[in-house]
């Protein structure tokens, strides 16, 4: 991961699931209205990330669903976009760079101008986010590229920006891996202070509120070798909808059986040997039946 490498924390304990993230997103990437639910054409409210919505608030919810941050009769809200993994598939899996990670930022970015539509990212990333958007006319793919034409103007991504609790945090990941640290150390029931917006910078006012029960890790941490996007829930984080991952990336997975197959060219040299083997003993073949039927 780049040593400036910047991201998000999103705490699911702090979110009140008002959405202002998902307007504020579609605001700044000029994202159109996306009506793919069963109110469809009534108002955009989309069920999950598409190409033309980057960010989605989800609810876990069981029995009567009136505990908040709790299992037994208890809900919470997940946010759903883009990790920006240290090691991304999709960046791995495209034949055309059209999916790049940033050297400085480390943010993933897409570039709809090199891309083939091949799809090849859909099928490679393990969170299911980039998508691809088939109104198009020339097809192409959308997923969160962490409001990076915002950061030349010395702003920062906007969900982070309004969300008026905390609960989505914008910074350094080095920043943000500390503070999702400390809150996970943190006693339950007793008070600490959440700051909003930017942690690095600390550009909007914090607050004092209470300590949920945490779970004791990190999501994003660890798994397919770290994201710069890191969560933080009280209810199990596979309840929640999060996948189960290892911490071995897929793209070095990949990346290594390919470079072990073709270090060499042994691969192409034992497929054309063995096409050349069946090649020479088919034409044996033909020349003893033809010189049988002489």
């Amino acid at each position: 991961m780049p040593a400036e490498a910047v991201g998000l924390l999103f705490d699911a304990t702090l979110c009140v699931g008002c959405k202002a993230c998902v307007a504020a997103c579609k605001r700044v990437n000029d994202l159109p209205p996306d009506y793919n639910s069963a109110v469809d054409g009534l108002w955009d409210m989309p069920l999950d990330t598409t190409a033309r919505t980057w960010n989605v608030i989800k609810v876990f919810k069981q029995g009567a669903a009136a505990n908040k941050d709790q299992v037994e009769d208890g809900y919470a809200f997940r946010k759903s976009s883009c990790l920006h993994c240290v090691d991304p598939s999709c960046v791995s899996a495209c034949p055309v760079s059209a999916m790049k990670k940033d050297p400085q930022t480390g943010i993933v970015s897409y570039n709809p101008d090199t891309c083939i539509g091949c799809r090849y990212c859909v099928a490679a990333c393990p969170f299911g986010i980039p998508k691809f958007d088939y109104d198009s006319p020339t097809g192409k793919i959308g997923k969160c590229e962490l409001c990076r034409h915002r950061i030349a103007e010395g702003q920062y991504a906007a969900c982070a920006e309004v969300c008026p609790t905390g609960a989505t945090l914008y910074g350094k990941v080095s920043d943000l891996a500390a503070e999702a640290r400390r809150r996970v150390a943190l006693e339950p029931g007793t008070t600490t202070v959440y700051p909003r917006g930017n942690l690095t910078t600390g550009d909007q006012p914090s607050w004092e509120g209470p300590v949920a029960h945490y779970q004791p890790s990190i999501y994003g941490e660890r798994e397919v070798g770290g994201t710069q996007v890191l969560h933080l829930s009280a209810v199990p984080y596979a309840l929640m909808g999060y996948p189960t991952l290892p911490e071995r990336s897929f793209a070095s997975r990949s990346e290594t059986l390919q470079h072990t197959l073709y270090s060499g060219l042994v691969l192409p040299i034992a497929l054309f040997g063995a096409m050349t083997w069946v090649a020479r003993r088919n034409s044996r073949g033909h020349d003893d039946q033809q010189g049988g039927e002489q």
